[in-house]
């Protein structure tokens, strides 16, 4: 009898169910902060709407991995116990209130708080995985909202320039929150470190290149904008590749999160039962 069962990954989530993660947190992210950067214009309204479409896109991944979609529906049934409930119920507030900002900026904010909610939400689904452990930290929370909003102000910024937009307190804060998702990641492997199998271990390490070199060159980039004197075009190429590396960082480190370091907790029995003893 074998005394131990060892870790497997998990196979009932792949790219698709990534997917969901990837769009939901960018599109989310995107729309808080072009919210909170004051965005104006025909820029408010391609942001607004390229983050509805993430959104839209990573529900449509969701949608597609269910052998039977039309079962999709009885995802809204549980909302007092389950977060993907409660994430599906956001969804068409999120989706019908930010389409009628393109038209009525009014209506953002309220568009932009939804987001948030969807964000963490889709950060709780993942953290209420308690049989993996690299998924069931608690910090899993903090940096998937953060990774969420850091994607978000990538994308900005990666689209800002060509606009000829983005003020200087929305690129320090892009810095800071890089700074943030970066610090929070780290914490987030030095308390999984002594805790994950080997090869979920191996799988968050592979994950965390993406993940720093996402946050560290980024962040180097702002800084050389805020310190060195750049011509219009120079900078406005820093800020759009800083951005696009912020943005595709975050995206591969959540999709080697689900579907490489998804393993399972295993379990070993110390002492066998023996037939005729207590």
């Amino acid at each position: 009898m074998n005394r131990h069962a060892d870790p497997r990954q998990q196979r009932h989530w792949d790219a698709r169910a990534a997917g969901n993660f990837i769009g939901g947190g960018a599109g989310c992210g995107l729309l808080l902060f072009t919210t909170l950067a004051g965005a104006q214009g025909s820029l408010r309204q391609g942001l607004v709407a390229a983050a509805l479409l993430l959104v839209a896109a990573g529900l449509l991944c969701v949608w597609a991995e269910i052998g039977r979609p039309w079962r999709a529906l009885n995802v809204f049934l549980h909302p007092q116990t389950s977060w993907m409930s409660r994430e599906a119920a956001l969804a068409p507030p999120l989706l019908a209130c930010g389409a009628a900002a393109l038209a009525w900026p009014v209506l953002q904010p309220l568009a932009a708080l939804l987001a948030a909610a969807f964000l963490y939400c889709q950060a709780r689904i993942l953290q209420a995985a308690h049989g993996i452990p690299a998924w069931r930290e608690p910090l899993t929370v903090p940096l998937l909202v953060a990774t969420g909003v850091t994607e978000g102000a990538g994308l900005y910024w990666l689209a800002a320039p060509a606009w000829g937009a983005g003020s200087m307190a929305a690129w320090i804060a892009f810095g800071a929150l890089l700074a943030l998702r970066f610090a929070i990641g780290a914490r987030w492997y030095r308390r999984l470190a002594g805790n994950l199998p080997a090869a979920a271990l191996r799988a968050v390490d592979r994950a965390g290149h993406g993940y720093n070199a996402g946050s560290l060159l980024p962040l180097a980039l702002v800084a050389v904008v805020l310190a060195a004197p750049l011509s219009p075009p120079l900078q406005g190429l820093l800020q759009a590749l800083a951005g696009g590396l912020a943005a595709a960082g975050g995206m591969l480190f959540k999709f080697m999160l689900v579907t490489r370091a998804g393993f399972k907790q295993g379990f070993a029995l110390p002492h066998l039962p023996v037939r005729g003893r207590h």
